[in-house]
């Protein structure tokens, strides 16, 4: 566990949204929305293409929470950490065709109850530079404390 860690920012990775991995998402969550699913749908409603289901954001923005987690700097042991948490603040939503771009920070590095709790905060940005996703995510490491 390494407190000094904290602050410290990863290089950006871009997303570009296809149309087929939000139906394919769509489909394996099990939903039916059809502006999920159909484009004339989705242009029905006011939308230019499918707009990606809320979690989605997991799709685009995991890729940059990775090389925080094994960053050595960090100093998490991977074979003890669990899952701590998620949360989520959104804004525009995200549609086929966006290009998203996520850039994560070290939030947090705390000792708890023997413990680690290592908190990562992302941001993901729309080709217009607007915040369409925040996200909190919370690693455990047993015993490192």
């Amino acid at each position: 566990m390494n407190a000094e860690a904290v602050g410290k920012t990863y290089a950006p990775t871009v997303y570009a949204v296809g149309r087929e991995k939000i139906r394919e998402y769509a489909h394996a969550v099990g939903e039916t929305n059809p502006l999920h699913l159909d484009p004339a749908a989705a242009r029905a409603a006011g939308f230019r293409d499918v707009v990606a289901p809320p979690m989605f954001c997991v799709v685009y923005s995991s890729q940059s929470v990775a090389p925080a987690l094994f960053d050595p700097d960090v100093g998490i042991n991977f074979a003890l950490m669990v899952h701590g948490g998620q949360e989520f603040v959104w804004g525009p939503l995200v549609v086929a065709g966006d290009e998203i771009t996520t850039t994560v920070s070290v939030k947090s590095i705390e000792a708890r109850a023997g413990n680690g709790f290592f908190v990562f905060e992302s941001q993901s940005v729309n080709q217009d530079s607007e915040t369409v996703c925040t996200g909190t995510w919370t690693n455990i490491v047993r015993g490192a404390a």
